[in-house]
């Protein structure tokens, strides 16, 4: 804001333009003086103070504090300043600090004061005189001051315009990050769970190679079409994470897709105890029961990867106003995991189940198996 209290020369025609102007002023002043006789042997005087103030209006806009103060002093000589010192005051008052500003009227003022003590203006008291100029030079300031300060006011409100909306380009690109990874982890997920089923069929084929021609064909159909959603999926990832534009949300697991989740953990090969105990789950949040659908499909592919071959439990209870609890049991086992994992499939599953408000527990029972257990809250 600052800057606009910084001199500025204006545009050459528009000071060619007012020059004129004020020359103009200044010879209607003069001339209107030549009536009255008091007056008349200033001529001289007035036709030298009014073209030396005209000559200084080219300063007072390049330098609107010296020159404004140049034709002030002027105005005590003549009325013919007049005009010149009234511009010059106005031009400070729009372009210069406040104090700068009073600066420069109190000079206006006492230079008019001092004319009319030995320039009067018949028929006119100086005291109404003098009234008349400080409340002209008050207008002059306030106006200026009023003008300048309305300019900041608009600058100010741009300005912060401007950076509501840089804040608002870097809220929308931070949600869409944030999105980003959402989607991303999502499809992880997704993938950890398709990869490991391929990995027990592939293990079938490996460690059964005497099973019926039907079998071999219908598992290698199965790893086959697990490879292709597979690398969709993966490719899906991709696009996610480096496509900044708007895209499509994949569409998300329900809490009725569970019982194909299991039928499908049941087909690789793994014997699965399912007990759905929920009650009325047509009503449980949308959000609920993804969160449900993901902490069950972790749990079958940690079994799937560290447990292979040992049956797993599920138990599903909950109902509308006591929450929603989940529980996996499987063996553990102290092998070499059948698909390698990156350790930190509990800790976002944690995370995840945290942001839904509830809590999830998991380790090894002291049977030695392991167990997974997330309570979800589930309002009335």
């Amino acid at each position: 804001m600052d800057e606009l209290c910084v001199p500025r020369k204006p545009p050459r025609y528009v000071e060619v333009v007012a020059v004129g102007a004020i020359a103009v002023l200044v010879a209607l002043t003069i001339v209107g003086r030549l009536p009255d006789a008091g007056h008349r042997k200033f001529l001289p005087l007035d036709i030298v103070v009014g073209m030396a103030s005209v000559g200084l209006m080219p300063l007072t806009f390049r330098r609107p504090v010296p020159g404004a103060i140049a034709v002030a002093v002027l105005a005590a000589f003549s009325p013919a300043a007049t005009p010149p010192s009234t511009v010059g005051t106005l031009n400070v008052a729009l372009r210069q600090p406040l104090r700068t500003s009073v600066l420069v009227a109190a000079v206006g003022t006492a230079s008019h004061l001092v004319q009319g003590l030995w320039q009067p203006i018949h028929g006119l008291p100086y005291f109404w005189y003098a009234v008349l100029v400080i409340v002209v030079h008050a207008a002059l300031l306030g106006w200026g001051q009023g003008t300048q300060a309305r300019q900041q006011l608009l600058q100010s409100l741009r300005e912060r315009a401007r950076r509501a909306e840089a804040e608002q380009g870097r809220r929308v690109a931070e949600a869409r990050s944030l999105e980003r990874t959402k989607m991303a982890r999502e499809m992880h997920d997704v993938l950890a769970h398709r990869l490991s089923l391929l990995a027990t069929y592939a293990g079938a084929l490996e460690y059964r190679p005497d099973s019926s021609p039907e079998k071999l064909a219908k598992a290698a159909g199965v790893i086959r079409t697990g490879v292709r959603q597979a690398l969709d999926e993966l490719r899906e990832v991709i696009n996610v994470l480096r496509d900044d534009d708007v895209y499509e949300a994949r569409p998300q697991p329900t809490f009725g897709d569970l019982r194909a989740l299991v039928d499908e953990s049941r087909e690789a090969g793994t014997t699965i105890a399912y007990d759905d105990r929920v009650a009325d789950s047509t009503s449980l949040p949308p959000a609920t029961g993804r969160t449900a659908y993901r902490i069950v499909q972790e749990g079958l592919t940690n079994a799937r990867k560290h447990a292979a071959g040992h049956p797993v439990q599920v138990l599903v209870t909950g109902h509308p106003g006591d929450g929603l609890r989940i529980e996996l049991t499987n063996p553990a086992s102290n092998g070499t995991p059948l698909v390698p994992g990156s350790g930190t499939g509990l800790v976002g599953l944690t995370e995840r189940v945290q942001l839904a408000g509830g809590t999830l527990d998991h380790g090894r029972e002291p049977g030695g198996a392991f167990r997974l257990e997330a309570s979800l809250p589930w309002p009335s």
